[in-house]
């Protein structure tokens, strides 16, 4: 399996996340993953085009958002959230508010 290139969490921007952030299939996602830590690929994509969701996970890994470490013959994704922590303190945890409180 592909092993992916994930960059560090000093060179991520502001832009970067939130335009990650800015699509509802990625924040869905991410909603997912804050409240059960490590999912596959296939548990975060039900009814989703493979095609479509390798390009969602691709914005995500890129924007230093999420992890993806190959385990057999899965992905399994998690949040860097620590890391997204110390470099914008309180951005996730206020976006999944606002997501989970509307």
């Amino acid at each position: 399996m592909r092993k992916y290139n994930h960059p560090p969490i000093q060179t991520i921007s502001l832009e970067q996340i939130l335009y990650a952030l800015s699509d509802s299939v990625r924040l869905s996602f991410v909603n997912n993953l804050a409240k059960n830590e490590k999912q596959s690929c296939g548990d975060l994509t039900i009814g989703i085009a493979k095609s479509t969701a390798s390009h969602h996970f691709r914005v995500l890994r890129e924007s230093g958002i999420i992890y993806m470490q190959a385990e057999g013959k899965h992905y399994i994704n998690s949040l860097r959230k620590e890391e997204l922590d110390k470099r914008f303190p309180g951005l996730l945890d206020a976006v999944l508010y606002g997501l989970n409180n509307n």
